[in-house]
């Protein structure tokens, strides 16, 4: 695939993929989404890759999430079943089941959709400028119950998953959400820090504890992803953009000042 959304490096055995639609705060399209897919694939069949990071391009946002501007249009032209197929439906979890340890660089927000994938990777390392929000539930969605709490506890995450509130870099790292939390000018050293180590390590040893890891927990996270993946199907289907974003869509998409 040629990839127009997403650059790919590799250094020292780390694979990084950068989310590059920075004047679009990284957001969302399909195309950048089946493009994350398709490289990740690609890093977990090189054996020059021992550990795979995602970060965003820019200096103010991992993502702002999905594009609302390409999900309003979608559900005037397709029907929820079409748009299932059209989006890969398993994608976010499949990234989640990388065979190689992830970790997420983020070197600024991660809202919606972005937050979901921050937390189906292994790890996250932020600056001060990283900040979470699980804002499905503010407009009747519903995401992350397969992720988060195995992240941060169910405590902390029914918190974060029913209220949607902003969670800012210091409390992110106090609760889990972030492994490391450092200044930005110290962001990509650490996180290629830790890249490194775990590049360095035996491969086969490091997959098998990742392996071992999900399979261990009670169900597993596939299992939890579906239950998630069948309710939302089936019992209740999220709201369409022009629902879900009304106030975004009345600003044209500008941002709140």
């Amino acid at each position: 695939m040629n990839y127009e959304h997403i650059l790919v490096d590799v250094e020292d055995g780390v694979g990084i993929l950068t989310l590059n639609r920075p004047d679009k705060l990284n957001a969302m399209n399909r195309r950048l989404s089946a493009e994350l897919h398709d490289a990740v694939k690609a890093m977990d069949a090189d054996d020059a890759v021992g550990c795979i990071v995602i970060t965003g391009a820019g200096t103010k946002a991992f993502s702002a999430g999905g594009d609302i501007h390409e999900q309003r249009e979608d559900d005037r032209r397709y029907t929820f079943e079409q748009l299932e197929e059209m989006r890969g439906g398993r994608r976010a979890y499949d990234i989640a089941a990388s065979a190689k340890p992830t970790i997420g660089m983020m070197n600024g927000l991660a809202f919606g959709g972005a937050a979901v994938l921050s937390s189906s990777l292994d790890m996250r390392i932020g600056c001060e400028d990283t900040k979470f929000r699980f804002l499905a539930a503010a407009y009747g969605r519903i995401n992350s119950t397969w992720s988060l709490g195995a992240q941060i506890g169910w405590p902390i995450a029914k918190e974060l998953l029913f209220t949607a509130r902003v969670v800012e870099a210091e409390e992110a790292y106090r609760i889990g959400l972030l492994n490391h939390l450092v200044p930005r000018s110290r962001l990509r050293d650490k996180t290629m820090e830790i890249a490194r180590m775990i590049a360095g390590n035996h491969r086969g040893a490091v997959m098998g504890v990742k392996a071992l890891l999900l399979k261990q927990k009670g169900e597993s996270q596939e299992q939890q992803y579906e239950m998630e993946h069948h309710y939302t199907t089936h019992v209740m289907r999220g709201a369409k953009a022009e629902q879900a974003f009304p106030e975004f869509i009345a600003r044209k998409g500008r941002a709140l000042t």
